[in-house]
């Protein structure tokens, strides 16, 4: 009775922008104001152990929840249960009450009560001393007021972006409504761990990005922190290759753009449509709808938004990202244990050269790569009004110059100078790939306002004000990022700023993309990526400092470096002088 009362007590009490303050630290200012607005608090669950139903009407009432409660079986958690202690569900009496309380403004809310009938010497005893222990149903919820999809994309990212972790989530037809659920931050100052967000409404391609950031697809129980359970998690892991192949297979079959996220299409027909073996197609099409990809309705098959993202022709496109990462990266990583044992890049062990030199005798290849890196591009959106653009935009004189080095396809680069029409630009690459990059900023109204350089990391341009290295340092090992950043100072004048963006990894054990690409780096390139700590040490080497860094999309930092007796100059600049006495 004692954790119902703290329960009861605790939603009562809880002001919702408090209480987001707390499970998401560091969330504060107009984004705490923007999530206070669009969510409120609704309820908090907690999971009891009653001898009877007898026992839990006299416990609510106690606690002074309203003991007439209506009870329903909890199909879910009593799935959970059996799944976490080995039981058959049929073996576990779960029942769930959702008493109303009232909040500190008189507001509606309510304590979810699940109770687990455990009788007196029964074998279920063991059951409850450990979820006592662990509390893995306790979790809080909010509803999300008037939800469309831009609202609901816009709390998942926030949720995301301050350490909550995707944790599954469904759509209920019976109630018309959808949920998404977390796991809470590392540092969150609450007990609990699982976070629900709930939107009135179907919002299920919206859902389908939220469990497209799981490694196994919605459903699968999960327990405490995230950890996965059991051998069932441990299958859905195993099965990660197929999805990275199903997703390939998606893309080369151009099955996207044979459909469309608005009407279905009969799997048969869309087998003529793109050659495929009718019967075949359906078994990936099934397969795809559990990953989220495409969805199965009375009308056959439809696109999700996770899925438009396989079509060629959609802005942001990651088409090509998936035929790399299921073709010549898949090969590589089946060499991962050698990598491991050796040090060696598994790609460098099977194709017998590093990557770079392997794309570059493959035409083909080599802009599939150049493609691929565009997908990703999203990243960049936020870094245009980045402050050091911004003012050297507004520097009064003569038009500043961005420098970039290996820039790709100048996809970062015209972005750059599209929001700015006072800079302009220099793009440093490989001369392969200086045409494409050509072809696609002059078909843009700032190709006039760029420069190109043929060369590598020797060949930086001097005389810029603002120096870029995107996503180039986490390719290398330290000491090639040594000579990266010497070739960089050697160019750069002595008031310019460097922007280096990267995954940055965390700096505890929360879960991020950096981890992953952390991975991908050490098998396929031979490169790493880091935390913040280790980028301001390799500054440090070459007379720079790491002045901050701020988030961009994807789980990319853009980090800003200048000459430390720069920004010590411009320290004292700011710091008012003692009049003398």
């Amino acid at each position: 009775m004692e954790r119902l009362s703290t329960t009861a007590g605790f939603v009562r009490e809880q002001d919702t922008s408090v209480l987001l303050s707390r499970v998401l630290p560091g969330l504060d200012g107009p984004e705490l104001r923007a999530l206070t607005d669009r969510c409120r608090f609704a309820h908090a669950a907690v999971l009891v152990f009653p001898p009877d139903e007898q026992a839990l009407r006299a416990d609510l009432a106690a606690c002074g929840l309203s003991a007439d409660a209506q009870a329903q079986p909890s199909v879910v958690v009593r799935e959970r249960l059996a799944a976490r202690h080995r039981r058959r569900p049929e073996d576990l009496d779960v029942r769930i009450l959702r008493p109303v309380v009232r909040g500190p403004a008189e507001e509606p809310r309510a304590v979810e009560v699940f109770a687990l009938t455990v009788p007196p010497g029964s074998g279920l005893s063991a059951i409850a001393a450990e979820e006592r222990r662990l509390d893995h149903e306790a979790h809080l919820a909010f509803d999300v007021a008037q939800p469309d999809p831009l609202v609901l994309r816009g709390l998942l990212a926030s949720l995301a972006r301050h350490g909550a972790v995707a944790d599954g989530g469904g759509y209920n037809p019976h109630e018309d409504g959808t949920v998404f659920y977390f796991t809470a931050p590392a540092d969150t100052k609450t007990a609990y761990r699982r976070v629900e967000l709930y939107a009135g409404g179907d919002h299920r391609d919206v859902l389908a990005e939220h469990l497209g950031r799981l490694l196994a697809p919605a459903g699968h129980a999960r327990g405490q922190a995230g950890e996965p359970q059991s051998a069932e998690s441990l299958l859905w892991l195993l099965t990660g290759a197929w999805s990275t192949q199903a997703l390939a297979a998606c893309a080369r079959l151009r099955l996207p753009e044979a459909m469309n996220r608005h009407t279905g299409v009969d799997s048969s027909e869309l087998a003529r449509t793109v050659g495929a073996h009718p019967e075949s197609l359906a078994t990936l099409l099934r397969y795809l709808a559990m990953l989220g990809v495409v969805s199965e309705g009375p009308d056959g098959f439809r696109l999700t938004g996770v899925g438009a993202l396989l079509d060629a022709e959609v802005p942001g496109s990651m088409r090509s990202l998936a035929l790399m990462y299921g073709g010549p990266f898949y090969q590589s990583f089946a060499h991962l244990t050698h990598t491991v044992r050796s040090g060696q890049p598994g790609f460098e062990h099977l194709y017998g050269e590093n990557h770079f030199d392997h794309f570059a005798r493959d035409p083909d290849l080599a802009t599939l790569f150049d493609q691929s890196m565009a997908s990703s591009a999203a990243m960049f959106d936020p870094l245009p009004s980045h402050p050091v653009l911004t003012a050297a935009a507004a520097a009064p004189g003569r038009p500043r110059t961005v420098v970039d080095i290996a820039g790709g396809t100048g996809e970062l680069l015209g972005r750059i100078l599209t929001a700015h029409p006072t800079l302009r630009g220099v793009l440093l690459e490989r001369p392969q790939v200086l045409a494409a990059a050509r072809t696609y900023l002059d078909a843009t109204e700032v190709g006039g306002r760029c420069g190109y350089r043929a060369g590598d990391f020797a060949d930086v341009p001097p005389g810029g004000d603002v120096y870029i290295l995107s996503r180039v340092l986490h390719d290398w090992d330290d000491d090639r990022c040594r000579s990266i950043l010497r070739h960089c100072v050697d160019a750069m004048p002595r008031h310019a700023d460097l922007l280096i963006v990267e995954r940055l990894l965390p700096a505890d054990a929360v879960p991020s993309l950096a981890t992953a690409w952390d991975l991908h780096m050490m098998c396929n390139t031979g490169g790493r990526e880091r935390t913040s700590d280790h980028y301001a040490r390799l500054l440090e080497d070459h007379g720079l400092e790491l002045v901050g860094h701020t988030p961009l999309a994807l789980g990319a930092h853009a980090l800003h470096a200048r000459r430390a007796d720069v920004s010590a100059h411009l320290e004292r600049a700011r710091t008012p002088s003692r009049s003398r006495t």
